[in-house]
């Protein structure tokens, strides 16, 4: 039976903790005395304890995230009410700010705050050894030669079905008020050498899908080149790349790396925010809004990388014209998806010092997501939410490519869209769960009976969609729309189908 449990509750199965497998990584001669067990939210906590307490564990270390800190919460309660013997060692971002007012941080025997790759295996050696260290451990932000990194400890099963995770820096040099990162300073980088020789070694295992952790992938332009380089010297079919880039940084050297990538290999995050020039600077955000449009433009029209743009509903001093206007600007730039987030508050950011000026109010539970503030009161923050659920079922889905230039038209793209969430919500209650079926009839008389567009028109758009989907339930209402009068050729569309969605 392992001494050590290293656990934690993914959002889905698929995602495979990095976090776990840098900590075991890590542990030295301990290692062996260890294992991996990870979870999903969706789990209960009854079960999750009870398959921990199986392996018999003398310490369990539980990794905490905005997205499992209630869950996180009820395994730790159960584990000291039923087992109050075993360690339990807590760690992650939610639990290394504010602990002193966590109810789970105060359960846990022990609270790793910051980077615990070091930190946890000193602390591990200390309590096997019969040592009490103190209740809080301050982790420094330790170097990466430091570290042994954790590709190894992938898994055949990891590789084969689960998205792959890797990271060449770490830390972040900018400050944005909403983000963790604004306080992962300094900036470290794996040694190149090092880290290319393991992605040679998951390449050869088979990796395909490699999503870069890095903060700030193209902050250092000769680095990132040279990652780039080599993994286009060794694609092949089905490779695929995620980064998160600053949006206003892509000299020539990056762009002629990437604009060499066959179509569909790469995807890039890019973090917008904003373009309200106010926004930007009350919340200690630095970018260049020409030339990020500049880029965006030579991504779209020059490469084949699919580009994912974000930006963030609620923050502080920016009501909802002023982020419409964004998002239209935005729109005009052509993203292949525009992520519409709400601003969370989250632990240890120091967003919050615009609470008193600008009215920020914030759910008390996590994901902490702000409720209203002085500029966008509550009911209209949560149209603005449903406008952003609504836009992830139709606008970021991939299957309405055609039918968007209807649903978008007119002098705001913002407005067109957010006048049929509100009519859609009225008309469903939902803002999930609508089945692509029911979805096509909703538009169709959302576009025909209430914005006046022509049949033919919307019909053709639909069925186009459709089309593409390689669907076999059309509506009847589209079959006048059929090429020939029947059910167009779809095996062209079937490898193609909808738009892939690559993000983890």
């Amino acid at each position: 039976m392992p001494d050590l449990v290293l656990a934690t509750l993914n959002a889905k199965w698929i995602h495979a903790s990095f976090g776990l497998r840098y900590l075991r990584a890590n542990l030295g001669e301990l290692r062996e005395r260890s294992v991996l067990r990870e979870f999903e939210i969706a789990q209960r906590p009854a079960d999750v304890v009870e398959a921990i307490l199986a392996e018999r564990p003398r310490l369990v270390g539980l990794g905490v995230y905005v997205w499992n800190a209630l869950p996180s919460l009820q395994v730790v309660r159960l584990l000291k009410q039923v087992a109050p013997e075993v360690l339990v060692v807590v760690g992650g971002p939610e639990v290394s700010h504010e602990s002193e007012q966590q109810e789970i941080c105060a359960l846990a025997d022990h609270v790793v705050r910051g980077e615990g790759d070091v930190a946890f295996r000193e602390l591990c050696r200390a309590r096997l050894a019969g040592a009490v260290p103190p209740h809080v451990i301050e982790a420094p932000p330790p170097h990466f030669a430091d570290l042994v990194l954790p590709y190894d400890e992938y898994s055949d099963a990891d590789i084969a079905h689960r998205i792959v995770y890797v990271e060449s820096a770490r830390g972040c040099p900018f400050t944005c008020e909403f983000c963790l990162s604004a306080l992962d300073v300094p900036v470290r980088r794996a040694d190149t050498e090092a880290f290319l020789a393991a992605m040679e070694r998951l390449l050869r295992r088979g990796v395909r899908h490699f999503k870069f952790v890095d903060r700030t992938f193209n902050l250092g332009i000769a680095t990132a080149a040279r990652i780039l380089r080599f993994f286009r010297e060794r694609w092949q079919e089905g490779l695929f790349l995620h980064f998160e880039l600053v949006p206003d940084r892509l000299p020539d050297e990056l762009r002629a790396e990437i604009a060499a990538f066959p179509a569909g290999a790469l995807q890039f995050e890019v973090g917008v925010q904003t373009l309200d020039r106010a926004t930007s600077e009350r919340i200690s955000r630095r970018q260049d809004v020409p030339r990020l449009a500049d880029n965006l433009r030579f991504l779209r029209e020059r490469t084949g990388a699919h580009v994912h743009a974000d930006l963030i509903v609620g923050l502080p001093g920016e009501d909802e014209a002023t982020f419409a206007r964004g998002f239209d600007r935005l729109w005009a730039l052509r993203p292949h998806e525009i992520q519409v987030g709400v601003l969370k508050r989250l632990r240890g950011t120091p967003i919050v010092r615009h609470d008193a000026e600008h009215g920020m109010q914030y759910a008390a539970e996590p994901p902490y997501e702000v409720v209203q503030t002085a500029a966008v009161p509550f009911a209209a923050l949560q149209g603005m939410k449903r406008f952003a659920r609504y836009w992830d079922l139709v606008g970021n889905s991939g299957n309405w490519n055609e039918t968007l230039v209807p649903l978008l038209d007119g002098p705001s793209a913002y407005a067109a869209f957010h006048a049929f969430a509100t009519w859609l919500h009225a008309t469903t209650r939902q803002t999930a769960g609508i089945a692509l079926h029911r979805l096509a009839t909703l538009l169709w008389q959302w576009l025909t009976e209430h914005r006046g567009w022509e049949p033919a028109v919307v019909g053709r758009a639909l069925a186009a969609d459709y089309a593409r989907c390689a669907r076999h339930d059309w509506p009847e209402f589209l079959r006048p729309w059929v090429q020939g009068g029947r059910r167009p050729a779809v095996r062209a569309a079937a490898g193609a189908g909808r738009q892939a969605r690559h993000r983890g």
